[in-house]
């Protein structure tokens, strides 16, 4: 089979290394993809969002199947061309990929559909929003409409500060992104990550993982798109996964389907475990970053007949995913300054060693070569070393001697990743 993975990051880079460990896979292209991607895959430089670039690649190419790694271009649109052409694809419709497009919308659905989430109210005015404020006590939960990159949700301490933030959000603090604005009730637990492959009418677990959203050491500081993730997650036992697939999941797929947007691509439920069970804090409709990279380091199934079937609609035939049970930790490496500004550029080096230990694969996020050849930081993610060991504890030790093998002066990482599961052991 000829492949297509469309995307350049660390997920990208996992999905095309775990593709690439298929014996179906007789051919891999990416789009744009990366110069790390380049060592297991042939690059065409066009961007996520050039839809028809893309669709004319994948019918040029004739390729067999197109996975899409980021959201921005499945939100777009992209799965419907590449369908329209006659292209097998993982990834949602237009339509289904409202899930992620807008968390107005979201909240909505999950109420048509019974689906447990936080009590919550959607303002586009600053003297509403406010009012709606009296419903709850603080901390307060308020998030922007659309995508920001992981990083448009606000959780004020006080209501003087709540109030400050509804202003900024509805002022363009995350541009049109925030023009609208959920508000919610602040939910008390511990959130978990929840995956499901779906084919539009069958959903199959795919994995439980939990990431580390704050730049800071102790979930500190600013949000980020994820600054390190493990897998399994000793909070998703089987009982909670259950519930979970049952009364959130399966219900949100559907839904979906009832509402003509059936769903063929990857279901990831940021789910907050509270006293009363599991509730939906946000529904995302690609793989997590960095997610992905703990989740494909512990499929010991071939991922590509899976991925196929969730495009075509057969993941009934399919059995269960076989995973490993050795845990898996990924530790991002960002440049310093991230998440605000930084510099690009940099000299890494020590990459190619820290791959070579055991255990180990470091996952390119964001990086370039230079003239020279060198490895240079390209990005603010930079990059993930993922390590897999017989329990966790090796695991993070594995990822962190990777992390100092790096030579990266310009870079930084946190040191706690995986704290709350080291803690339960």
């Amino acid at each position: 089979m000829k492949i297509l993975v469309v995307g350049s990051g660390g997920r990208e880079h996992a999905l095309v290394w775990k593709i690439a460990k298929s014996d179906k896979a007789t051919q891999i292209l990416a789009a744009p993809g990366s110069a790390a991607i380049a060592e297991l895959a042939t690059c065409h430089n066009i961007p996520v969002s050039d839809l028809e670039a893309l669709t004319e690649l994948a019918k040029t190419e004739a390729v067999d199947l197109v996975v899409v790694g980021p959201e921005n271009p499945l939100c777009d649109g992209l799965a419907d061309k590449l369908r329209d052409a006659g292209i097998a694809v993982f990834g949602p419709s237009k339509a289904a990929s409202m899930l992620e497009t807008s968390k107005a919308f979201a909240k909505d659905f999950y109420a048509r559909h019974n689906v447990p989430t936080a009590r919550y109210g959607i303002f586009s005015d600053a003297a509403e929003a406010k009012a709606f404020l009296g419903q709850f006590t603080p901390p307060y939960v308020l998030k922007a409409d659309g995508l920001a990159a992981g990083k448009g949700v606000v959780i004020p301490t006080t209501r003087e500060e709540a109030e400050a933030e509804i202003d900024e959000f509805l002022s363009g603090k995350f541009g049109d992104a925030s023009k609208t604005l959920v508000i919610e009730e602040f939910m008390q637990g511990e959130e978990v990550s929840i995956f499901a492959l779906s084919d539009g009418k069958t959903v199959m677990f795919c994995g439980a993982a939990q990431d580390h959203k704050r730049v800071g050491e102790g979930d500190t500081g600013l949000n980020t798109g994820g600054m390190g993730a493990y897998s399994p997650a000793p909070i998703a036992t089987d009982e909670l996964v259950e519930t979970a697939m049952r009364t959130i999941i399966e219900p949100v797929a559907r839904g979906l389907a009832s509402e003509d947007a059936p769903f063929q691509g990857v279901l990831f439920a940021g789910l907050m475990v509270t006293d009363e069970g599991p509730k939906t804090v946000e529904f995302n409709i690609r793989f997590g970053d960095p997610e992905c990279q703990v989740l494909m380091s512990r499929i010991d199934s071939d991922l590509l007949p899976y991925l196929l079937a969730c495009a075509n609609s057969t993941l009934a035939d399919m059995p269960p995913l076989a995973w490993s049970d050795r845990p898996a930790i990924t530790v991002v490496m960002a440049a310093n300054g991230y998440p605000g500004s930084y510099k690009k550029g940099t000299i890494i080096n020590g990459v190619d060693e820290a791959n070579a230990m055991q255990g180990v694969t470091v996952f390119e996020a964001g990086t370039a070569r230079d003239s020279a050849g060198s490895r240079t930081a390209a990005g603010g993610r930079v990059l993930n070393v993922t390590a897999t060991g017989e329990n966790l504890h090796y695991a993070v030790d594995r990822a962190y001697a990777g992390v100092d093998t790096i030579d990266w002066p310009e870079g930084f990482c946190r040191r706690d990743i995986a704290w709350r599961a080291l803690k339960r052991h």
